[in-house]
């Protein structure tokens, strides 16, 4: 393993002063002290929709068409500079470092001031995605289990993952942000009312279920590494939750492909999704 002082980064062509004030250990502080509070906003969140959704069984939907679309636009924004922030460190550990480094060293939080800070920021967007669902219950559409159950998982794997620095969630982060750079995309674009074709999300959830299978992938050989002996700046128990986390998306992500794609051209409608937002997890814009 190479030491931390020697490790490659990128060149990048502009930094920001909020990048370049970036202090790993005052953030991760912070996140030690209160990422159990993430239990409690789970706890509102589960309050909100479940109760909102008993309020609004009588009462006529709302349209909410102007503030959706400026949220979305915010997210894929956002999602956008974080993946383009992020994947040139992911890209120079690869060539630099290599895979073990990739997934066994925190660099990118501890060394990249610029990809430590989006690192941050995506863990903390976890919390105002939670925002997602209020638009499905105010515009009463179907809450589907993997909605609530994606939002509140991530949120809290997320948060108690930055506590120890995980170092493979690296992977997850970028994944992440390039998957959610498409799906935001895909959904502002629909709330603006300019529809992409349907195969637009037929490939978002195929990389979704790609994301799945990766962070898998990623997670049994990290295992395979801590059972070796071999250091890697990543916990067992942290393994395992991630593990059993990705593992479940992916079945239940397979599960809508499967609803949404092929039972459905096989003319098999029953059970399959009616609202055309259904493959992509969320039904936001219809």
């Amino acid at each position: 393993m190479q030491p931390y002082n020697q490790v490659t980064l990128p060149n990048y062509s502009y930094v920001f002063n909020f990048e370049s004030g970036f202090i790993h250990q005052k953030t991760r502080t912070w996140m030690q002290d209160n990422w159990t509070l993430g239990f409690y906003y789970v706890g509102v969140y589960m309050v909100l929709i479940f109760g909102g959704q008993y309020l609004m069984q009588n009462r006529p939907r709302f349209e909410l068409r102007g503030t959706l679309c400026l949220w979305n636009t915010l997210l894929a924004t956002f999602s956008i500079m974080g993946a383009c922030r992020t994947v040139p460190e992911f890209l120079c550990t690869l060539t630099h470092h290599g895979f073990y480094h990739s997934v066994c060293v925190p660099s990118f939080i501890e060394d990249d001031k610029v990809s430590g800070f989006w690192s941050f920021m995506f863990v903390l967007s976890k919390l105002p995605e939670l925002g997602d669902t209020i638009f499905i219950v105010l515009r009463k559409q179907p809450l589907i289990f993997l909605h609530w159950y994606h939002h509140i998982t991530v949120l809290l794997y997320s948060w108690f993952s930055y506590t120890e620095y995980t170092s493979s969630a690296r992977w997850f982060i970028v994944m992440n942000y390039c998957v959610h750079s498409l799906m935001y995309t895909y959904y502002a674009l629909r709330a603006w009312g300019f529809p992409p074709p349907r195969q637009v999300a037929l490939l978002i959830t195929s990389l979704q279920l790609l994301q799945m299978v990766i962070g898998c992938a990623v997670n049994m050989w990290t295992h395979q590494l801590l059972q070796q002996g071999i250091k890697c700046h990543v916990t067992p128990f942290n393994v395992k939750l991630s593990v059993a986390m990705y593992f479940s998306y992916f079945v239940l992500f397979a599960r809508f492909f499967y609803k949404a794609y092929i039972a459905k051209n096989n003319g098999s409608r029953k059970g399959a999704p009616t609202n055309p937002d259904y493959p992509l997890m969320k039904s936001k814009v219809q």
